[in-house]
């Protein structure tokens, strides 16, 4: 990577309309960060030094969500929408003192790589003072065209309103991502964009045209279709999750995952897996999620804000709530919540059971349909259940409460005071039986006209 400073600046003023949402279009989520979460990202992954973005007013909630991902970050307001260029120069402040190259993005194109923003720099750095990232596409209706001379060499960029018939039968699309060597060139060109097109806006694409009769050299480098995919609607918005999706999914495989049906696994931007792990059919990754080596995930099993320890397994049809933190070999089952607790090495809480606000020890047994009883209505309150403990079926252990190490809780019991280590503990009551009771009852029914038919 080169070692010239660079400036984004992120465009993010398009309220979205076609979303048909009160949230801002970039607000919405793709596997669980916001699309300008995503280019925040990949701008920092591709070390751009400075940051800022561009919004609409009455678009706060956007500067403070970016702010909170990228926290030296300035924050312009375009006052009207009067086109890309406009945009552009709302940020004017931020260019007038750069020295380094500057690259103009969107807010709501989260598939781009960081490694095509660098491929972008390096071209900049290599001579080119303006870069535009084009894509090749079979159904180019409703973006600008690229226009190339006998060369090749980029010439200009023509809107689809202003192309004429031989230019919109051009399959090579602008992205609307634009880079320029020196934000003095920049700031020369935006000041010479005018409205001449039939939008009467300001169209950044107009810079390429201005350029070359400057005698800039203006390059052209290309992305895939897919990874410069713009979300304006609700079905787009699908599209770029599926697309997310395929490439975490490749992405995991590719360092060591096992997935037996990948296609029906989601993950969250920011899931952690290490080597080893498998992963069975219908899993939900949400955020903060890291899995160590070698564990096991089984088919339907929902996972957010958890840390599941080396050769852990999880699942069938469990849940795993945020704060749950699973130690090595530990095994959750199914039809299992697990919240705010920890289960230790060994440990098992294998059936139809809610632990929240615990801690297991190691190798300790939890009996199917136990609850602890953390909520009292005002506050919640914590188990503790000591290592090698054995926690019977159907037990209700009521927090706080605390079990030694080595107890035993008989099943059905409703657990309310600390057990001591090795001691048993059960409130049944006695068990009682009547003989001849139940055949005494069908005859007394029966001859009172009750029988059933």
């Amino acid at each position: 990577m080169t070692e010239v400073p660079a400036l984004a600046i992120i465009l993010a003023a398009g309220k979205g309309t076609r979303m048909k949402s009160a949230l801002p279009k970039v607000m919405h989520r793709l596997a669980g960060a916001s699309l300008i979460a995503h280019v925040l990202g990949a701008s920092k992954a591709a070390g751009i030094e400075r940051i800022c973005i561009v919004v609409a007013p009455g678009m706060d909630e956007v500067g403070s969500s970016a702010s909170a991902v990228q926290p030296k970050l300035d924050v312009f307001v375009q006052e009207k929408q009067l086109g890309t260029a406009d945009a552009v120069k709302a940020a004017q402040q931020a260019l007038e003192n750069f020295q380094g190259h500057v690259l103009v993005l969107y807010g709501d194109t989260p598939l781009l790589r960081a490694e095509t923003i660098e491929a972008a720099r390096n071209e900049l750095h290599a001579g080119a003072d303006l870069v535009v990232l084009g894509f090749e596409t079979d159904t180019p209706a409703g973006y600008g065209r690229l226009l190339l001379d006998e060369r090749g060499c980029l010439t200009g960029i023509r809107e689809e309103k202003d192309a004429s018939e031989a230019e919109r039968a051009i399959t090579l699309c602008n992205s609307g991502i634009m880079g320029f060597r020196a934000a003095g060139t920049l700031l020369d060109l935006l000041g010479r964009i005018g409205k001449n097109n039939a939008k009467g806006e300001f169209y950044l694409t107009d810079a390429v045209a201005l350029a070359r009769g400057d005698r800039l050299e203006a390059r052209m480098i290309k992305a895939n279709a897919e990874e410069v995919l713009g979300v304006n609607s609700r079905a787009e918005l699908a599209a770029a999750e599926e697309a997310m999706q395929r490439r975490l999914r490749l992405a995991f495989m590719d360092a060591g995952v096992t997935m037996t049906a990948p296609d029906t696994v989601y993950f969250s931007h920011d899931t952690r897996i290490g080597k080893d792990v498998v992963i069975e059919p219908h899993v939900i990754f949400g955020p903060k999620v890291v899995i160590e080596d070698g564990a096991t995930i089984r088919a339907f099993s929902h996972i957010e804000g958890a840390h599941i320890g080396k050769d852990a397994v999880v699942g069938p049809f469990a849940r795993l709530r945020p704060g749950a933190d699973l130690a090595r070999e530990a095994h959750v089952g199914n039809f299992v919540e697990i919240k705010q607790a920890e289960i230790g090495e060994g440990a098992k809480v294998n059936h139809l059971t809610y632990i929240g606000d615990a801690s297991i020890g190691a190798r300790a047994n939890i009996g199917a349909g136990t609850i602890t009883c953390n909520y009292d209505g005002f506050a919640k309150h914590k188990t503790e259940i000591g290592e090698g403990a054995f926690i019977g079926s159907n037990t209700s252990l009521v927090a706080p409460v605390k079990i030694g190490e080595g107890a035993y809780i008989g099943s059905g019991s409703v657990i309310t005071k600390d057990v001591a280590p090795d001691a048993l503990a059960l409130t049944r009551t006695p068990q009682e039986e009547r003989q001849g009771w139940a055949a005494k009852l069908r005859r007394r029914l029966t001859r009172g006209g009750n029988k059933k038919t």
